[in-house]
Formats: structure tokens, C-alpha cells, sequence
């Protein structure tokens, strides 16, 4: 990519983390990001159809990156729920500011959601026999989900504690394999 563009990718993400810390995204126009970015409306057209697509490319590159942190992570597999648990819980932390910058709480769902898609992805290519077994589908979406909201809902704990209770959790319930 020409590096002109991309210093203008990262001057528009940066102004609009930087305004979307501020407030909500429906208070956000084109003209003051422009403004904050240095640039003009029809440049950031050229990126953008409006401050919904930004947002929607935003949060689906810090999705990636969550994901490509955890797929990057080799000590991890479902014969292992602690382990998967961790590296899950360890790839959200190593993103967090991105991530709380991007999804607002109204969004938090939106996200799980996409984490556990993602997930699924990376274990069902891993162990392609579990694709059809639903005691363990439920199971995986109750460790994925059930972890991801007790970690969000608990931001006072330390985060060691709170990976290893539900590390312990999830090794309890039953191995997905």
C-alpha cells in the first residue's frame, strides 16, 4: 500500500478513536473528523462511504486482530479448555483499548458474537469432527460467551484471577474432545 495512504488510513482511525471517545458515533460528522484529520470530505470518500463504514472496517479489523492473536497462540486446544480459555482471554486484554474505543457497551454483543464465529472457525478447521456435534457446540458458545461477559462485567478484578476462575471453569465442565 502507497504510504500516502496509508498515513491518511491512520490519520482518519485516529481521529475518529479520538472522537469516538468522546461521544457516540451518531454525534460524530465527516466534517469534524475531517477537520481533526487534516484532510478534506472527498479524501476521506475516497476510504469511506460515511462514519458507519469506518466504524464497520474498525471493528472488524480489531476483531481480526483478536483472533489473529489467539490463532497465533500454539499452546491452546479444545482437548484443553483452560488453555483455549486463557488464550482467548489474553488476546481480548492485549486489545482492550481498541476494543472498548470501538464497541460501545450496546455493542458488546455484537462482538461476542463475532468472536465466537471466529472461533469456531479457527477450531472446526483444527478438529473438523466437532462441526456436527451439538452437546459440544453448546458448550463451546457457553465458554466463549459465558467467559467473554464474565470477563467484561468484572473490570475490578485483576486480570489473572479472573482468567484462571474461568479457566477452571471451563476445564470442569468437560473437555470439547
Amino acid at each position: 500500500m502507497d504510504i500516502r495512504i496509508q498515513k491518511t488510513e491512520t490519520a482518519i482511525k485516529n481521529a475518529f478513536m479520538e472522537l469516538r471517545a468522546q461521544k457516540p458515533i451518531e454525534k460524530i460528522t465527516v466534517k469534524e473528523l475531517c477537520r481533526l484529520a487534516q484532510i478534506n470530505k472527498s479524501t476521506f470518500y475516497t476510504h469511506y462511504d460515511d462514519i458507519y463504514a469506518l466504524s464497520d472496517a474498525m471493528q472488524a479489523e480489531a476483531i481480526a486482530f483478536v483472533l489473529g492473536t489467539i490463532s497465533l497462540q500454539q499452546e491452546w486446544s479444545v482437548k484443553q479448555p483452560g488453555a483455549l480459555t486463557r488464550a482467548i482471554f489474553q488476546a481480548i486484554a492485549a486489545h482492550r483499548p481498541l476494543i472498548d474505543g470501538l464497541f460501545p457497551l450496546r455493542e458488546r454483543t455484537r462482538l461476542a458474537n463475532a468472536l465466537e464465529t471466529g472461533i469456531r472457525a479457527m477450531i472446526y478447521e483444527k478438529y473438523p469432527k466437532l462441526r456436527d456435534d451439538v452437546e459440544k457446540s453448546i458448550l463451546l458458545s457457553y465458554c466463549i460467551q459465558g467467559g467473554y461477559h464474565a470477563y467484561l462485567n468484572n473490570p475490578d478484578v485483576d486480570q489473572e484471577t479472573l482468567v484462571r476462575v474461568i479457566e477452571r471453569i471451563s476445564r470442569t465442565l468437560q473437555p470439547l474432545y
